[in-house]
């Protein structure tokens, strides 16, 4: 082949292959796989990392701030967003990312989406598909662009078939309506932007399972949501066994200062700031007793 043709059909493949993921499903199993490598997990059978669950619910126990700084270490700055309608914040959220994206719809576009999924035998609106590829320990996590009005992903029903599949919550950067029958769903989160009585309209899905933004947060299919008061942080699953175990170190230590400083041990000062060797040893021989 000569260096002509050569080139020619390079330009050809980048030009094909990008119509190629412009559909509601955009990522193949393998690009999910190359965008998520550092995973060290298993992975479900789409190529999305599978976080174990009992680091799910070691998970549960874990501060904003004590992942934010684990993350911040490791150069990941944008995973924290927070300025959320929180309708539970005494309740903590934890669980697996399913991201979806939507569009300002485009007819043409989304009669494409449409016809796409006919095909793969989806049934319902384009935000029910969605909700159809959920499991346990799952939290659905969808931009929506901030719209709120005529932006509303989910009311009582669809919420209920959420939580029903994930037992968990979900995360909208957009809007929900049927407050008062969300509200009374049991042991389910609920983080969005705002709340509107309108049925979601002039939106198209964009994909599922890929990057999204939320925020000012970078979410990938598979990374585990944290969602506590203060907002949610998205924690890419090659970090997920470091925050745990630095917020169980944490918390150990806490407990123990706390208890000899009940107890008249030592002092405010000296506890509050980097430990003597005296005070390293004394907690050695403490987490053994322990």
């Amino acid at each position: 082949m000569s260096s002509r043709y050569f080139i020619l059909s390079i330009a050809l493949l980048f030009l094909v292959q990008p119509l190629a993921f412009a559909q509601y499903n955009a990522l193949s199993k393998e690009t999910r796989i190359l965008y998520t490598r550092q995973n060290p997990f298993d992975r479900f059978e789409d190529g999305r990392p599978k976080v174990p669950d009992d680091l799910l619910k070691r998970m549960k126990d874990v501060s904003i701030e004590e992942a934010w700084q684990v993350l911040k270490s490791h150069g990941y700055n944008n995973q924290f967003e927070g300025d959320w309608l929180n309708i539970h914040p005494d309740r903590v959220l934890v669980g697996r990312a399913v991201t979806a994206a939507f569009l300002p719809k485009r007819p043409d576009v989304d009669g494409i989406t449409n016809e796409l999924g006919k095909s793969d035998k989806r049934v319902g609106a384009q935000n029910s598909w969605v909700i159809d590829t959920l499991v346990e320990n799952d939290v659905i996590v969808i931009d929506l662009f901030g719209k709120i009005k005529d932006g509303t992903y989910a009311g009582d029903n669809l919420s209920t078939s959420i939580a029903t599949r994930s037992k968990t919550g979900m995360i909208v950067y957009g809007g929900v309506r049927d407050l008062d029958g969300i509200f009374a769903i049991p042991d389910f989160s609920v983080y969005v932007k705002g709340l509107d009585p309108t049925a979601i309209a002039e939106v198209t899905l964009a994909g599922i399972n890929i990057p999204i933004r939320i925020g000012s947060a970078v979410v990938m299919p598979g990374d585990v949501v944290l969602g506590r008061r203060e907002g949610v942080i998205f924690v890419p699953p090659q970090f997920v066994k470091e925050v745990v175990e630095t917020s169980e170190k944490i918390r150990l230590r806490d407990e123990f200062g706390h208890q000899r400083l009940r107890e008249g041990k030592y002092t405010p000062g000296q506890i509050d700031r980097s430990w003597t060797s005296d005070i390293e040893a004394d907690f050695e021989q403490w987490k053994k007793e322990k």
